[in-house]
């Protein structure tokens, strides 16, 4: 263990690493809330929300985890009895409708290939064969964590509207807000969340939703609203109710730095890095899978998510060992397979406030511990990562 002592790595999809300006943002005695300086902190976020959904909608910020979100937006617009169409592409969409089914509304699961997006035919089909117009709602995920995929959504937002289907249009960005474009106006998107403590580089505990304007008028109506997710209080004039109640001081400061610091690099150009780091960790994998215990898990490399990669590892290598080695040995945490991939993968996150030697230092550590357990694997996975960030940076 003499090569862990220093700052340790963390390679998982969410929470990811805390810039140290975040952090220092926190460090500061509790203030008025319903007065003062809070007050400012809450109308810069709710415009700064805005701009990293690209939308001239509502925003509402909540003292919640992603799943908060969800119960937010399903309450908020759906009624109880109502039929959703679930997206299926890995665990999160299929997460997001049971919520929705605990709570009341009718949930059916469009099935999808396993490893494969969303099929936008496969949506404009059945949303053609729903001529009654039962289904209220489509809920997916652009990119699911488990899975590590990426669905397109302009194309299914194009096929729902292909099929002249009135259905409400429900994204999850959990995985994708600040990591990679995101046009919730540009693309009909109805409402749309995300969680701090991912692409938006802050600690967990605060979920953020966006709601358009057919989210709006699907509000006045919903009878799943409950105080405190509801809109409708939040839209108060007492500083208090945007929070139902005491707003969670420290996590607003935390955010509103590092908002700061995403505005301050510029979203689009952070949406360049997050491509540039995805494709060093697919130039290593791919290397390495050559000797075949390894793969991806989505094989298409144009349906693979920009901010976390999963691999799956052939049957007979345990990837707890792999991933025991890093963390003890060097200090290295990189994520654990879930969902399918709870006994076979690791997922390399690449997202939040991440640089090129962050990593390839958490690439090269994964390439020495495949070579010290002797796990099979094509050698110079990360000098392949090192090429293809050179090249990259060398054309701009």
């Amino acid at each position: 263990m003499t090569l862990r002592q220093g700052r340790e790595f963390l390679s998982i999809p969410g929470p990811t690493n805390i810039p140290d300006e975040v952090l220092g943002a926190m460090h500061r005695p509790a203030i008025e809330i319903y007065s003062g300086d809070l007050l400012g902190v809450t109308d810069r976020l709710l415009n700064g929300l805005r701009q990293i959904f690209r939308t001239e909608g509502r925003t509402y910020i909540y003292a919640a985890n992603g799943h908060g979100g969800w119960e937010a937006a399903i309450s908020n617009m759906l009624n109880r009895d109502d039929k959703v169409l679930v997206l299926e592409s890995g665990r999160f969409a299929v997460g997001w409708g049971e919520m929705a089914a605990v709570m009341g509304v009718e949930v059916e699961v469009l099935p999808s290939i396993p490893r494969r997006a969303v099929d936008p035919a496969a949506v404009e089909a059945r949303l053609r064969a729903d001529t009654a117009g039962e289904i209220k709602a489509v809920m997916v995920v652009q990119i699911d964590t488990a899975s590590g995929v990426l669905n397109d959504i302009p194309a299914i937002r194009k096929a729902i509207d292909a099929a002249g289907h009135s259905a409400l249009f429900m994204v999850d960005g959990m995985a994708s807000i600040g990591c990679m474009n995101f046009e919730m106006d540009a693309w009909g998107v109805d409402v749309a969340m995300v969680g701090s403590q991912k692409g938006l580089m802050a600690p967990p505990g605060l979920a953020l939703l966006a709601a358009g304007p057919k989210a709006v008028k699907a509000h006045e109506t919903a009878n799943l609203r409950t105080h405190y997710w509801d809109w409708t209080s939040r839209e108060g004039e007492i500083h208090y109710q945007k929070y139902c109640g005491t707003p969670p001081e420290h996590l607003l400061f935390a955010l509103d730095k590092s908002i700061d610091m995403l505005f301050a690099e510029g979203l689009d150009q952070a949406h360049h890095r997050h491509r540039l780091l995805a494709g060093a960790v697919w130039a290593a994998v791919s290397v390495w899978a050559q000797e075949g215990a390894m793969e991806f898990n989505i094989p298409m490399e144009s349906e693979r998510s920009l901010s976390v990669t999963p691999v799956v590892l052939a049957d007979g290598i345990d990837p707890a060992r792999l991933l025991k080695w890093c963390h003890e040995q060097c200090g290295v945490v990189v994520g654990g397979g879930i969902g399918d991939l709870t006994h076979n993968g690791i997922r390399i996150a690449h997202m939040g406030y991440v640089n090129a030697p962050m990593m390839l230092g958490t690439l090269s550590v994964l390439e020495m511990g495949l070579q010290a357990l002797d796990i099979p694997h094509g050698k110079g996975g990360a000098q392949a990562a090192i090429d293809y960030l050179a090249a990259a940076v060398k054309q701009n």
